[in-house]
């Protein structure tokens, strides 16, 4: 069966060869609300759908207006199958309780690297997941390694580091074009009192973040603040 869960996933899981993040459009707070029951509903009564699979989060949008969803397939296989045989009976109950979502697209990610899992939390509870979408000019998966290796090396000589950064998970689409970073925050304040001290974005006014920032076809970076509102398990 499937079972609620607060506890937040682990990104760094090597049994997650497949992990899958995609947003809903839902509008206002009341149906951010209706929608994240309406998807545990949905789950709830029924069998937990694979064993491929090993979580599915949900998570609340600061903007009050979008659902992050992120589930951890240890195959892309295993993800067809479900989406051919399961899915949709959940899609409609769902969309019939909460009408008008709005599915903006699944991207499709392989972990790469991190910083600070779950025995590197010192009993902090993420009360924010920042993710930070990458965006460059066309295909080339050696530059996003690159460029993520370039972060890491940043962030690791990072002289002023805010204390209220947990972990930071770097993801690379599979089509060679983006990264996408799960980052957790002790509070939306930490996230934003970093913003504003003296640097462009995350790190101070580094030659290392500078390198960062100005990276060779980079095309844009989209920065987008949640709050984790369910977890659904293997029961």
């Amino acid at each position: 069966m499937t079972r609620r869960t607060a506890s937040h996933p682990d990104l760094s899981d090597p049994r997650v060869a497949a992990p899958f993040f995609s947003t809903w459009r839902v509008g206002t707070p009341l149906r951010q609300r209706q929608t994240v029951e309406a998807v545990a509903a949905a789950w709830e009564r029924r069998p937990w759908p694979a064993d491929d699979l090993l979580a599915h989060h949900l998570y609340a949008g600061h903007d009050t207006s979008t659902l992050l969803h992120y589930s951890q397939w240890t195959s892309e296989q295993a993800y067809e199958a479900f989406a051919r045989t399961r899915r949709q009976e959940r899609a409609d109950e769902i969309d019939t309780a909460v009408p008008g979502i709005e599915r903006l697209g699944l991207g499709r990610y392989r972990y790469y690297r991190g910083t600070g899992g779950p025995a590197d939390r010192g009993g902090r509870v993420p009360g924010c997941v920042v993710l930070v979408d990458v965006e460059f000019e066309g295909a080339d998966p050696d530059r996003q390694r690159e460029w993520v290796d370039a972060v890491l090396e940043a962030l690791a000589h990072e002289p002023a580091p805010h204390p209220g950064g947990i972990s930071g998970h770097f993801h690379l689409s599979t089509d060679g074009t983006r990264v996408l970073n799960y980052a957790e925050w002790e509070s939306a304040q930490s996230h934003i009192e970093a913003l504003a001290a003296p640097g462009d974005g995350i790190g101070s006014a580094t030659a290392s973040w500078e390198r960062v920032q100005t990276w060779p076809g980079l095309k844009s970076t989209t920065v987008s603040r949640y709050t984790h509102a369910l977890g659904l398990v293997p029961d």
